[in-house]
């Protein structure tokens, strides 16, 4: 496998791994400890030092069994970066749930730090945009978070070019640290907003990307042509809604297409995939997931492609799911 690469996370001067691991779905119920530890010990021998968390995933479960699997692999701590994400909630309650307040948000961080069994976070993230909360409040509160030491930096999920920016100038103007990255989703089939809505921000503030979903929720392996296969990750009642999507015909000819430009770049469908988000020159880090640690060393193989994916080629992909 080719070394793995490292890029700058957006105006900072952390380096995050181009290729990253995170924790959603795989580690919702479908993974023990020891299938944790193996995924990330194989993400991390790979150079992997990125790996993605959120509050909320399997209500909390998800981050105890990072910060176990991590307290087992006895990593030293200034080798890998850790994340979290808030806005959801775990606990029940007015101030608990669906709000980025100042309440909440000092709450939550501590107990993703309690769960996960570190002193701080690497980046915290607000998961979504709150429309009920002031954004300066909000923007003030991510940065006392840092003050305190419980975080080094801060960024957004889902959140749109509008309120980036504002959070971003709010921060400019009171002195408060800035938001450094955005975390989206971003695929072949979901690209408008990385490649149209937030165009401007990139120059104007360096706005750094950790995107996610680059298999468009398996779509992308072509793994859903022939229908919802047993045990896939389209069966789990939280997909339901999804499955229309994954059987939409009008994805068939250009998978069909798709498979062949992989197999003549010596790829599988999924590895083209993840290389093709890595190689916009905006994103960050591309997050990966996986429930096993084979699935893992074939998901980061796809940084060998990133030399093969000129303009020319990636233009060609893109091309086929306009």
């Amino acid at each position: 496998m080719a070394e793995m690469t490292y890029r700058r996370l957006g105006s900072s001067g952390l380096k995050v791994s181009t290729l990253s691991f995170g924790s959603w779905v795989t580690f919702d119920g479908q993974m023990d400890l020891d299938r944790s530890l193996a995924c990330m010990d194989a993400a991390y021998q790979a150079g992997v030092n990125f790996f993605d968390n959120a509050e909320m995933y399997a209500g909390g479960e998800a981050e105890r069994l990072m910060g176990a699997a991590i307290g087992e692999l006895g990593w030293d701590r200034r080798s890998y970066l850790v994340t979290s994400k808030y806005f959801w909630g775990i606990h029940e309650g007015v101030n608990t749930k669906n709000t980025l307040n100042r309440k909440y948000l000092f709450d939550a961080v501590e107990g993703s730090l309690e769960r996960f069994g570190l002193d701080f976070l690497d980046v915290i993230y607000c998961h979504r945009a709150d429309a009920d909360t002031p954004i300066k409040e909000t923007v003030r509160a991510m940065s006392e978070l840092i003050d305190r030491g419980h975080a080094l930096y801060w960024g957004t999920s889902e959140w749109n070019a509008e309120e980036i920016r504002a959070a971003w100038l709010i921060a400019e103007r009171y002195g408060w640290h800035q938001p450094i990255t955005e975390q989206p989703q971003y695929n072949l089939v979901h690209r408008d907003r990385v490649e149209t809505e937030y165009a401007r921000l990139y120059p104007d503030i360096n706005l750094g990307l950790t995107t996610w979903s680059p298999l468009a929720y398996g779509l992308l392996t072509g793994k859903y042509r022939d229908g919802i296969p047993e045990g896939s990750r389209a069966t789990l009642a939280r997909y339901t809604r999804m499955r229309e999507h994954f059987l939409d015909a009008k994805y068939q000819q250009p998978l069909q297409q798709f498979e062949a430009i992989a197999n003549r770049l010596g790829a599988s469908m999924a590895q083209l995939a993840i290389a093709w988000c890595a190689a916009n020159p905006n994103v960050s880090t591309v997050i990966t997931g996986a429930s096993r640690p084979e699935q893992v060393v074939e998901n980061l193989a796809a940084i060998e492609l990133l030399e093969q994916l000129d303009q020319d080629v990636w233009d060609e992909i893109a091309a086929l799911f306009a």
